[in-house]
């Protein structure tokens, strides 16, 4: 499966590994910011998954149009914030 990207495109990957004892408090933020960041203009993909083998491991996977989405979303008070 190939994907077809834009040259302009940014893809960023994190993986957020949360502090035990801390795996539950951490999906509850990331599904309020989740649906919040999907929102944004500049966003063409935003994903996190959650591992099932290791819970507190979250694994970011987002596509912003451009460098300067990734910066505005960084700017969000979403971002921010939560």
């Amino acid at each position: 499966m190939s994907a077809n990207f834009d040259r302009n495109e940014l893809v960023v990957t994190a993986l957020w590994e949360a502090k035990p004892g801390e795996e539950a408090a951490v999906a509850e933020i990331l599904r309020t910011f989740l649906p919040q960041a999907q929102q944004e203009a500049w966003v063409k993909q935003f994903d996190i998954h959650r591992s099932s083998s290791k819970p507190g491991q979250f694994l970011f996977y987002e596509v912003f149009r451009s460098e300067a989405g990734f910066t505005d979303h960084q700017q969000t008070e979403h971002f921010k914030t939560l």
